[in-house]
């Protein structure tokens, strides 16, 4: 197995047994990215030099007995929306071409302290806003399952390198659905824990009452794995939450026997958009948690358009209220699609944006009770697969399903589910209990295995660059 198809828990026993060192790892990642990285273009910045010296490093630290976790050693990407000490943080924007970053951010310090060896930054969409085109900083990342295709956004680079191989796990941010939505499309994990979980503290703001930050990994275990690492209080964030990090892989091969799930079918049945593969790729899923000893109840939330008007409104006001006085000063360095999207703030008034955060505590509680008698949900993230970069041009909507949990704040992941008709992945979207982030990777975990999707290669991946086979899996005919 080559190296960059193991799990991270097996790289770090070769790590341990001596079967290669973190600089033998870091420069294989880099040679990968190196080979292959042009015709995905998930990097904006690779730091190979410093990659190999953080290697050598957590060699050295090795040695001489020092551990520091599962990530010792292990290369990570990070999204170009997060600081770094030294580097730029664009953003993909003109704009902050020139910026650079004083300090790490918190999840910075953090998988520093872990010991992962960074290799880079990623690409985002402009300012994480949900668009790209041609007038952007850099050129867009493409899905490494079919390059014609895109990744989603606004984690693009994140999810495109890890299902590229590049890395086991990246970081990202969701203030939508910017985590969950890529990965599904690019057939990865994405982790959008609880809201105050994992500090924000110097990552660019979107949208400060709805902005997450997570972990997009190879598989279920990199992204509990990474989770660890990247949680934690921080008193420098205002919107951190100081209460005990529990241990992400308890439970985590429990399987699902006993556990209550509820699906919304009324937030994705009846949704034109909705492809027959995904309707039947949520149908398998269902019946095979129900085959493992998973009781399945329809339940219902909130109407689904009150989720996404609540979103809108909070997410526009902030938005535009971060970028005014930067929009007023340097108009012509945003791209026009940008700055059509910021524009749409100046239009809410306080009273709307006041009545959209009491809305917003009704769903939140409308979430909560329905969870109170469910260990979690089970609904849509996709309607359909990844959409081809010309469909997206003439899109003026994205047929995803994220954005009501981060209005509420709750965990979801997407997982992974097999692929459809034209190989393009699919994946579902489990919701948990407010800060019950292990609740949520155990079911993700059972999905991951009854589906069988990392049967072939265990990243679970295909890469049209290396020639891999997609894993068999519920590949959908």
């Amino acid at each position: 197995m080559t190296l960059h198809a193991r799990p991270i828990a097996a790289l770090a026993q070769g790590l341990r047994t001596g079967e290669f060192t973190a600089e033998e790892l870091a420069r294989a990642t880099l040679a990968r990215i190196d080979h292959q990285d042009g015709i995905i273009n998930a990097f904006v910045r690779v730091e190979a030099a410093a990659a190999v010296t953080a290697a050598r490093a957590a060699d050295a630290e090795l040695r001489a007995g020092l551990d520091r976790g599962l990530l010792h050693g292990i290369p990570y990407a990070t999204k170009d929306m997060i600081d770094v000490a030294g580097l730029p943080t664009t953003c993909h924007s003109r704009s902050r071409l020139h910026h650079r970053a004083t300090a790490d951010a918190a999840v910075t310090e953090r998988l520093r302290a872990a010991g992962a060896v960074l290799v880079g930054k990623v690409a985002t969409f402009e300012f994480a806003l949900g668009v790209t085109g041609p007038d952007g900083a850099f050129p867009p990342a493409r899905n490494p399952w079919n390059p014609g295709h895109i990744p989603g956004g606004s984690s693009s680079g994140s999810a495109a390198g890890v299902a590229a191989g590049f890395v086991r796990f990246a970081t990202g941010t969701c203030s939508s659905g910017s985590i969950r939505g890529p990965a599904a499309w690019c057939g990865v994990v994405g982790l959008k824990p609880s809201f105050g979980r994992v500090s924000r503290r110097g990552i660019f703001p979107l949208s400060w009452t709805m902005d997450h930050g997570g972990p997009l990994a190879a598989s279920v275990e990199d992204a509990a794995i990474a989770l660890q690492a990247m949680a934690g209080h921080d008193p420098l964030d205002p919107g951190s939450v100081d209460r005990p990090v529990p241990d992400m892989r308890a439970g985590f091969e429990d399987g699902v026997k006993g556990l209550r799930i509820g699906v919304p079918w009324h937030f994705f049945e009846h949704d034109p958009a909705l492809t027959p593969d995904a309707r039947d790729g949520i149908d398998r899923t269902l019946a095979l948690l129900s085959d493992a000893g998973a009781t399945i109840h329809r339940v219902t939330l909130a109407d689904l358009p009150q989720f996404l008007a609540c979103s809108r409104v909070i997410m526009a006001a902030e938005a535009f209220a971060i970028h005014r006085q930067q929009l007023a000063q340097t108009l012509h360095d945003y791209g026009e699609a940008t700055v059509r999207r910021f524009a749409l703030g100046a239009g809410v008034g306080a009273a709307e944006y006041l009545d959209a955060q009491r809305l917003r505590g009704m769903l939140t509680s409308n979430v909560d009770s329905v969870l109170s008698g469910h260990d979690a949900l089970l609904t849509a993230i996709s309607l359909g697969a990844a959409p081809s970069f010309a469909a997206q041009r003439n899109s003026t909507a994205w047929p995803l399903q994220a954005s009501p949990f981060n209005v509420t704040g709750h965990p979801a992941i997407s997982v992974p589910i097999g692929l459809d008709r034209d190989g393009l992945p699919l994946a579902v979207q489990v919701v948990g209990r407010q800060f019950d982030e292990p609740g949520v990777l155990r079911i993700a975990r059972s999905i991951e295995r009854l589906t069988a999707w990392n049967a072939d290669e265990p990243s679970g991946l295909i890469n049209p660059l290396s020639g891999l086979r997609p894993p068999r899996g519920m590949i959908l005919s």
